[in-house]
């Protein structure tokens, strides 16, 4: 399963040179595997409220070029993988008009609780919900 979405890019995105900001990319990336969890059925906040976070271990940027004022942009999120331990969201941001990428990237992310002590194993339920991304999206 994929999440698509598009935006805009606007000025406040953009940097002194005219180019999108690194940070904005960031963002555009994080909306997006939130926005697949939901799509998952995975509820952040109810699942804060049982102690179950899920923060980003890892991350790799590549950044391929770079967008521009008023572009048209595209960001897709999609699961590559889920062991029980970790999941890693695989994304992509790329230019509507003409499909020129952007950025890929790479995110792995970890159950944790509150107080920061790693789960040995992600909670059963989450990892079905994120299995059903991956079995859909291979």
């Amino acid at each position: 399963m994929k999440h698509i979405f598009e935006t805009k890019v606007y000025y406040a995105d953009t940097d002194a040179y005219g180019v999108v900001w690194h940070g904005a990319y960031l963002r555009w990336l994080e909306k997006g595997r939130v926005e697949l969890c939901d799509m998952l059925g995975l509820d952040l906040i109810a699942m804060k409220n049982a102690d179950v976070l899920l923060p980003v271990t890892n991350m790799n940027v590549r950044y391929k070029s770079s967008a521009r004022l008023n572009d048209s942009i595209i960001i897709e999120t999609w699961i590559e993988k889920c062991n029980g331990l970790s999941v890693t969201f695989k994304q992509t941001i790329r230019n509507k008009e003409t499909n020129r990428i952007y950025i890929e990237a790479v995110f792995d992310v970890v159950a944790i609780n509150e107080a920061g002590k790693l789960y040995r194993r992600m909670p059963s339920d989450v990892v079905d919900k994120l299995n059903k991304g991956v079995a859909v999206c291979v």
